[in-house]
């Protein structure tokens, strides 16, 4: 049996029991005794993009709650894989901390066959942090006013329509499953970057892409681009008046950026509750609440069980997604 097939017989169910099987041999046996040192809290990306911010305004309030120092270590590279490997090979006593993300946690695991680690395996879902969304946007001069609009014209002109993401990320995967869902067929351009994929629409070089809200807003404020639809599964105030993409017709439509944090597998569950329970009230202050904001997200606390369960329901999701387009990075 091939690991793709083994992986997608996995449940969320299991997930939740294999991720709460290890045993620590090391550290402290207890909340009370946690924490003992210095705290890491390690970053997949580099110094001011929106995880930073977000892990260091986190990590401040646990280091405030707990009494012992947090710090932020950022480790770029490989779309956040080497910074996943380290935190999987880390002592499991709750002073390694992981600030993962959509990329890490769920898209990579889903289009890549030799990650260096397993979500499932490597990690325990201490808490979700936030969920931010995507925006289908066109440029503002286009005749499509609408996702309905949009979807009519893809029907009526098959493979003449273009849509720019970067390749193998949440942009990427939100337009294969728009395609999927609603049964167009539009041609996926791919670029390196972020800015490469605006300029091309800017330029008309493509006629549609889904940035996401940090990105995409902007431009829509200046009326360079138009939102046709948002990807959550509530409108967004950030967006007045625009629809999400189940209002617009695309049924069971959904493409979440979340946040979380999670720790090396072995964690005693003492320690993941001390950290969940501190993580979720921080999440109600306004501190936390401001900097989310920033980004267009919205605090999404929970159980270290739900988040386990909404993890492992995102790899799932998009492993399908990415496997119908033939998605791999490698």
């Amino acid at each position: 049996m091939t690991s793709d097939r083994l992986f997608g017989m996995i449940t969320p169910a299991l997930y939740l029991v294999s991720a709460g099987l290890g045993i620590s041999v090391a550290g402290p046996a207890s909340a009370q005794d946690y924490p003992q040192k210095l705290i890491r809290m390690i970053v997949p990306g580099g110094a001011g993009g929106p995880a930073d911010i977000l892990a260091r305004v986190v990590a401040q309030r646990l280091q405030g709650a707990l009494g012992q120092s947090v710090i932020v270590e950022n480790i770029p590279g490989a779309g956040g894989m080497i910074a996943a490997r380290t935190v999987a090979r880390a002592a499991p006593d709750g002073h390694t901390l992981f600030f993962g993300n959509t990329t890490t946690l769920a898209i990579i695991p889903a289009i890549s066959k030799s990650p260096g680690y397993d979500p499932r395996e490597h990690f325990v879902a201490v808490a979700k942090i936030a969920d931010t969304f995507q925006v289908l946007v066109v440029e503002r001069a286009s005749a499509m006013k609408s996702v309905p609009d949009l979807i009519a014209r893809a029907k009526a002109n098959p493979g003449q329509l273009n849509i720019g993401a970067v390749h193998a990320t949440l942009p990427h995967l939100a337009a294969e499953l728009f395609k999927s869902k609603a049964g167009i067929d539009i041609v996926s351009v791919t670029y390196k970057t972020e800015p490469e994929n605006m300029t091309a629409i800017l330029s008309k070089q493509i006629q549609l892409s889904f940035p996401n809200v940090t990105t995409a807003l902007p431009l829509v404020e200046q009326g360079t681009l138009k939102a046709l639809a948002v990807t959550s599964t509530t409108p967004r105030p950030q967006f007045p008046g625009v629809p999400t993409m189940i209002e617009s017709g695309v049924d069971d439509y959904e493409a979440a950026s979340f946040f979380g944090v999670v720790a090396p597998a072995g964690t005693p569950t003492a320690i993941v509750n001390k950290l969940n329970l501190t993580i979720n009230q921080g999440l109600s202050s306004n501190e936390v609440q401001s900097s989310l904001a920033k980004f267009g997200a919205y605090a999404s606390a929970g159980t270290p069980q739900a988040f386990a369960a909404f993890i492992a329901a995102q790899t799932q999701k998009w492993t399908t997604v990415a496997a119908t387009a033939g998605m791999r990075i490698d």
